[in-house]
């Protein structure tokens, strides 16, 4: 027999995601996606998503990225405007959620993190270009990731 999910715990184990991450920012990667979570990040960090492209500091929830409460089993971002600025010029690849916590991106088996893939049409983040650019204003146009019941 097969472990089976209510909608109801679906949802309480992506908003207690949701309240883990809340006031983090999502660091957008070129290349592939590493082999896990733990690992330290692979390719070129092309820009930081934070709540309307503000500064952010880790330890300080302010322009932290906030999220709907989970409905259905699916978690999405806020109303509020998730957007990021380009640092260097290449192709989005994949993403990695932080919490607010410090986070260096060493390999590591204690902090949170959370990656995944990203594109146009396609993926849990989706943004407006994957053709990032410094200094180019982009924006998320969707974060949607649903817990399988």
């Amino acid at each position: 027999m097969t472990v089976k999910l209510s909608t109801g715990d679906r949802n309480a184990a992506l908003d207690a995601r949701a309240a883990a991450y809340a006031g983090g920012v999502i660091y957008v990667y070129s290349g592939t996606q590493p082999i896990g979570a733990n690992a330290a990040p692979t390719g070129t960090l092309l820009g930081v998503i934070t709540e309307n492209g503000g500064a952010w500091i880790a330890g300080n929830p302010a322009n932290g990225l906030k999220f709907k409460p989970a409905t259905a089993g699916v978690l999405q971002k806020s109303d509020d405007t998730w957007r990021m600025t380009g640092l260097a010029k290449g192709t989005a690849g994949w993403w990695r959620f932080v919490t607010n916590a410090e986070d260096d991106g060493s390999e590591s088996t204690t902090l949170r993190r959370w990656d995944g893939s990203i594109g146009v049409g396609t993926g849990e983040l989706r943004l407006s270009t994957t053709a990032i650019d410094v200094g180019v204003p982009v924006s998320v146009d969707r974060f949607t990731v649903r817990q399988p019941g």
